[in-house]
Formats: structure tokens, C-alpha cells, sequence
């Protein structure tokens, strides 16, 4: 039961510093402002469910995506590991991420669905909460599916009430909240991040440990 408690602990911190859903509410706020209450409820459920769709496909098809490419955990935890540590360093110097921006986007078009794009990905789903929900599920076990699905479905409820609430929110923490919350995110993010290298070198380590007696 102890280790059940400190992995949805481990998980829920991971998914929450990653979706940032304070700091994000203040983009989705800007993205947002010329709809009114009910299109802002619209995009925003549209969003969180796209976003759970996808993070709930990659747990449940995580191992058979390693396999078929051929990809093994431990390069997943490195991997991963260096992702999550980059935003979480652009997030600790108060700068945004390009894997959660909208840096890259063809300027505002009537016709593009923010809802899916960038609200689903990549802000809420982007490369380094995909890295960090196959990191949590990817052993395999139903039981760690299960707990990551579940957490990240959490995070969207939050994320959902401060979107919903998130003009009255901005206006009470201000633009210096936004930034603390944004630095400490960071700072448990690049933590997360050097965890999940030290973790996968680790497992890599043992792989090669044992391939290395079994030839």
C-alpha cells in the first residue's frame, strides 16, 4: 500500500508540474479572449478530453510500442528523463518551453481549433507529459496503468476548474503568482527529470549487466 500511495504521490507531482495548470491557465486565458463563457467551457472541455485520450493511449499502448520498435525502458527513462528535465529548466528561468509553446504556430486563423491545437498538444499534452505517463506505465503492469490514467483524469478536473475560473484566478494570484508557481514547477520538474536519467542509466546498467553474463 506504501508504495501504491508514493507512486500516485510520485505521478500526480510529475503530471501537475508538467501541465502547470496554473501557468497555463493565464495562456489559455490569452488564447481565449475574444470567446465568451460557454465557447470557453466548450474549448476547454474539448481540450482536456483530447489531451486524456491521447495520454490514456499511451499508457495502455506503451509496451506494444516498444516492441514493435524495438525501444527498451531504460532508453525511454533517459530519454524522457532529459525531456522533462529541459522544460522544467526553461520553466525555472521563467522562460517557456518550445514543447509547450506556441512558437511554432502559422499565425491566429480563424479556421484552426485551438481546443486540439495547442490547448491538446502540446500545451496539455505535449512531448514531455507523453515521456512522463510512459515513464509511470510503461512496466507493463495493469496496477500502474490503472494509477497513471487515473491521476492524469485528476489533473484534468483541476486543470478544468481553473480554465473554467481562470479570469478570477489570474486576478487574485497576478502576474508575480503566475511566475513563483511557474519557477517551482520548474524546479520539480528538472528534479523529476534527473530522477527518471538516473533511473534508466541505472536500469541500462543492470540490462547490460546481464546480457553481458547470459553471452
Amino acid at each position: 500500500m506504501h508504495d501504491i500511495t508514493t507512486m500516485a504521490i510520485s505521478v500526480f507531482m510529475g503530471f501537475f508540474a508538467m501541465m502547470n495548470p496554473i501557468a497555463n491557465t493565464a495562456v489559455f486565458i490569452g488564447m481565449t479572449a475574444n470567446q465568451n463563457q460557454q465557447q470557453r467551457k466548450n474549448t476547454t472541455i474539448k481540450a482536456l478530453l483530447t489531451a486524456f485520450l491521447i495520454i490514456t493511449a499511451f499508457c495502455l499502448l506503451g509496451k506494444g510500442i516498444f516492441e514493435v520498435f524495438g525501444i527498451t525502458l531504460p532508453a525511454l527513462r533517459i530519454s524522457g528523463g532529459i525531456l522533462v528535465f529541459i522544460v522544467g529548466y526553461h520553466m525555472l528561468n521563467g522562460r517557456t518551453s518550445n514543447l509547450h509553446s506556441r512558437a511554432t504556430l502559422p499565425p491566429d486563423d480563424d479556421d484552426i481549433d485551438i481546443a486540439i491545437s495547442p490547448l491538446a498538444i502540446p500545451i496539455l499534452a505535449g512531448p514531455g507529459t507523453i515521456a512522463t505517463a510512459m515513464n509511470y506505465s510503461a512496466s507493463g503492469e495493469m496496477l500502474h496503468i490503472v494509477i497513471t490514467i487515473i491521476i492524469f483524469a485528476i489533473l484534468c478536473l483541476i486543470t478544468f476548474a481553473c480554465f473554467l475560473y481562470g479570469a478570477k484566478l489570474i486576478e487574485k494570484i497576478g502576474e508575480a503568482g503566475v511566475s513563483i508557481t511557474t519557477r517551482l514547477m520548474g524546479l520539480i520538474l528538472t528534479i523529476i527529470g534527473t530522477q527518471m536519467f538516473i533511473q534508466g542509466v541505472h536500469d541500462a546498467y543492470i540490462l547490460f549487466q546481464s546480457a553481458k553474463i547470459g553471452s
